[in-house]
């Protein structure tokens, strides 16, 4: 049998406990949909999670991950382990201060921000009430500050476990607000009966309060395993630390711009009909399913070897590492999308339990959603190979295109086919897609040889057109409920698929 190689490994590991971490995360989705459905309440829900998601994805997060990682790993190689935790320390600690004095602001003028800039569109009254239950969510920032970077940290040790099971436990928090805390009536499951707290959707953030300690605690071993040691410090004068810092800064108005795509989304929804925004979240949220599980875990285990791989500038293994993950995920992601796509409505009816309008919504915004899971997912590794080269200022660049794209289809929606509703805005994330390929031209422009996909993007589009049609067509003609009968449809279309694009899915084997 072919040993399978580490980053194959890694990625089977990652894809394992992020299947986890997305089944938790559809099981809260289910738990919040069926107590609040698609409401006016839901979206003050998601309207004041938006700005305490910025603070954590900029100021901490993923933002610095991904300056970090390549920092920290040189550091390791070169200067040892202790040398890295100090890095590591005098990092978290400017990184916590900033986030703190962010939250405090954002606490102070959250009626303003949410009344200018996230949902204009809903009412004063609404607006308000969002603005309470943002004030109360930013303490979750206060944490996230610290384990986003935790994170980072033990993924330069290769240590990829802990930090995987986080995800999964931020997710039990929130569903232990959507089960016990939210309800006002007990939730009986057989024999059992959970008590209600009945904080209504208070316990939502709530929820996500404890998933956020949570999110820490259990990466707390991991650090004590490889000896952390925390320096009181704030001096960032040292040479590995400029260097980073010439990376975050562009890194950081890459994280802003990302996340003012989020805010124009919450924008535009809020200009809709009472729903349209809850609709763009969970739909949104189904799509990660399948990314997550592919173009995350793939561009995650791959970033420290990339790391590796570009302080050692071995630039053709660099190149040959993209490629397989590019043509793997390729073969994988056209066709995913087509066939749940295809299938997904009866299921969608079955688990949310929303009326048949809600369903629709949600269907068709989610099938929307789709059309964007390879670009998704082609934009992980993207990205990630350009701040592995330390090539902040590309991705800088591409965000704003992804922007201006993003406007432009999305106002164009919401004054041309506003009836439509959430869809519209959904599709403009088509935009994300073409970022990806033209990062994708430009990483290819600076390695001197264009990254080579080898036809793969024909046969995945043939693997998912056939896929997605069989899905569909035998969902519609075999006897039996509408359910099992989708189940049964999507299986066989994976099956043809898988036939299709078999050569490229076994290259997952020695990425």
């Amino acid at each position: 049998m072919k040993k399978l190689s580490f980053l194959t490994r890694i990625t089977l590991l990652l894809g394992f406990f992020f299947a986890l971490d997305k089944l938790f995360a559809i099981l809260r989705g289910i738990i919040i949909l069926r107590e609040f459905q698609l409401s006016a309440t839901l979206d003050s829900f998601y309207f004041a999670d938006l700005l305490p998601s910025w603070e954590v994805a900029v100021f901490s997060g993923s933002a610095l991950a991904m300056a970090l990682i390549p920092v920290l790993s040189q550091t390791l190689t070169l200067r040892g382990r202790q040398a890295m935790w100090d890095a590591f320390s005098r990092i978290a600690n400017l990184a916590f201060i900033v986030t703190g004095i962010a939250a405090i602001l954002a606490a102070v003028f959250a009626e303003p921000i949410i009344h200018f800039w996230i949902a204009p569109g809903i009412s004063l009254g609404q607006q308000q009430f969002t603005a309470n239950l943002m004030r109360i969510d930013l303490i979750a920032t206060f944490i996230f500050s610290i384990s986003g970077l935790v994170i980072a940290a033990l993924q330069t040790n290769q240590h990829f476990l802990l930090p995987a099971i986080a995800p999964i436990l931020y997710n039990v928090g929130q569903i232990f607000g959507a089960l016990i805390l939210a309800p006002s009536k007990p939730f009986s499951f057989g024999p059992v009966t959970l008590p209600a707290f009945g904080f209504g959707v208070y316990g939502l953030v709530y929820g996500v309060i404890l998933g956020a300690a949570l999110h820490l605690a259990i990466q707390i071993p991991g650090l004590i395993h490889y000896g952390f040691r925390w320096t009181p410090s704030l001096d960032i004068r040292q040479p590995a630390l400029i260097e980073m810092f010439k990376v975050l800064w562009p890194r950081l108005l890459t994280a802003f711009g990302v996340q003012l795509m989020f805010s124009m989304r919450a924008n535009l929804a809020s200009r809709l009909s009472a729903g349209a925004f809850s609709a763009i979240s969970n739909g949104w949220m189904i799509m990660q399913v399948p990314e997550t599980l592919l173009g995350t875990a793939i561009a995650t285990a791959m970033l420290p070897t990339l790391s590796e791989l570009a302080a050692r500038a071995d630039w053709n293994g660099f190149r040959q590492t993209i490629e397989r993950a590019l043509r793997v995920l390729i073969a994988l992601t056209l066709p995913a999308g087509a066939i749940l796509a295809a299938g997904i409505h009866p299921l969608l009816r079955a688990v949310f339990h929303l009326d048949e309008a809600g369903t629709d919504l949600l269907t068709l915004t989610t099938r929307v959603y789709m059309l964007t899971l390879c670009g998704y997912a082609l934009q992980e590794i993207a990205a990630r190979a350009l701040y592995a080269r330390k090539e902040a200022l590309t991705p800088l660049a591409t965000i704003l295109v992804r922007l201006f794209v993003y406007l432009a289809i999305g106002i164009t929606g919401l004054i041309f086919f506003q009836a439509i509703g959430a869809p519209v805005i959904a599709f403009a994330e088509i935009s994300l897609t073409i970022e990806a390929i033209l990062m994708l031209l430009i990483l290819g422009h600076r390695l001197n040889a264009p990254i080579q996909i080898d036809g793969v993007l024909l046969k995945g589009l043939a693997a998912a057109l056939l896929g997605g049609a069989t899905a569909y067509g035998l969902a519609a003609i075999l006897p039996g409920g509408a359910v099992i009968t989708a189940i049964l449809g999507m299986l066989a279309g994976t099956a043809l698929a898988l036939v299709i694009v078999h050569k490229e899915v076994r290259l997952l084997l020695d990425l």
